[in-house]
């Protein structure tokens, strides 16, 4: 159980300060101490790899951690609490990411991704980055929440999702981080309403997510519809043959084309461009990205056509979707 507010406005949890400069995770290393707090957090090995700094205040905890490049580093959580991480940078080389009740994803791309783990649920995850990555943890009890907020997230049963995209939870979870990065200015009312901000936002996400139904008569198999959209995941910004989904489902293009459809309601190109769609609302949402910018990141190389493709699937233009969001 996390501890409620003491004296203080927010308890500093005793982890190692989060290194201004991603060069100083050498020296961090080197100070890095055993950490003893209320809850269980993230088991990281190895921990002298690993700068980590954390607070704890009613109902939550936040952590940010910051990694090295080229470094092989194991995550493991397995607590009464639920888990929510975000993935602020970092490309990885290699990596998989494993959730009790979910197919593992060996995503390489996580940036500005999200893996909520349900209390009770065990999570594993390794990764080598490309350059320095960085994650903010986020650890909370559903029950201290429900009574300030007079939401039921037990009675959600909520499932475990890897690497999905929330433009809201995103943005509770970076001003969190930004509560981690400096204390000094949090205050009690700020990050009791960014809990119960983001319990709700919780809960508003289960409600949006499509519940597992029984297979389609004709459909495709559970492991063939994993392995489908798991391929589509990785390679969003590509062009996908037809040939090569129906190669990972041992289908004929043919067979493969029908039995999609039937399991997702759509064709696969339809969906590959659905999933394209989604993933530039989320880049959209990051006002630092131009819709050109973002064109390009999911695989269009004229702003028209990819003006007019979000169009069709949003009712508005990129453009004005940005404008908005601001």
């Amino acid at each position: 159980m996390l501890n409620s507010y003491s004296s203080t406005v927010v308890e500093t949890l005793p982890l190692l300060r989060c290194p201004t400069r991603f060069g100083e995770i050498e020296d961090a290393a080197e100070r890095r101490q055993s950490v003893d707090v209320s809850f269980a957090t993230v088991d990281i090995a190895p921990s002298y790899a690993v700068a980590r700094r954390g607070l704890e205040w009613r109902g939550m905890g936040a952590e940010a951690v910051i990694t090295p490049a080229n470094h092989r580093v194991d995550y493991r959580f397995h607590s009464s609490l639920c888990l929510l991480a975000a993935y602020e940078h970092g490309e990885r080389r290699d990596g998989e990411c494993y959730v009790e009740g979910a197919s593992p994803s060996k995503l390489r791309d996580a940036a500005r991704k999200l893996t909520f783990v349900p209390a009770g649920r065990e999570y594993h995850e390794w990764h080598v980055s490309h350059t320095p990555a960085s994650v903010t943890f986020l650890y909370f009890d559903a029950a201290v929440l429900e009574a300030g907020s007079g939401q039921r997230l037990a009675d959600l049963a909520l499932a475990p999702l890897l690497f999905f995209e929330d433009p809201t939870i995103w943005s509770t979870m970076v001003k969190l981080r930004q509560v981690v990065d400096s204390p000094d200015l949090a205050n009690r009312l700020y990050v009791d309403a960014l809990s119960v901000v983001l319990l709700h936002e919780l809960v508003q996400l289960e409600r949006r997510s499509p519940r597992a139904a029984p297979p389609v008569k004709g459909g495709l198999a559970a492991w063939q519809q994993r392995a489908v959209s798991d391929y589509i995941e990785e390679h969003l910004s590509e062009q996908i043959q037809l040939a090569t989904l129906a190669q990972l489902a041992r289908l004929s293009p043919f067979h493969f084309c029908r039995s999609f459809k039937r399991s997702f309601g759509v064709s696969p190109h339809r969906y590959h461009t659905s999933r394209r769609i989604e993933r530039a609302k989320a880049l959209l949402a990051d006002r630092k990205h131009s819709v050109t910018e973002v064109g390009l990141t999911i695989g269009f190389g004229e702003t028209s056509s990819f003006s007019a493709i979000f169009r069709k699937f949003t009712g508005q233009t990129p453009s004005s979707y940005h404008r908005a969001l601001g």
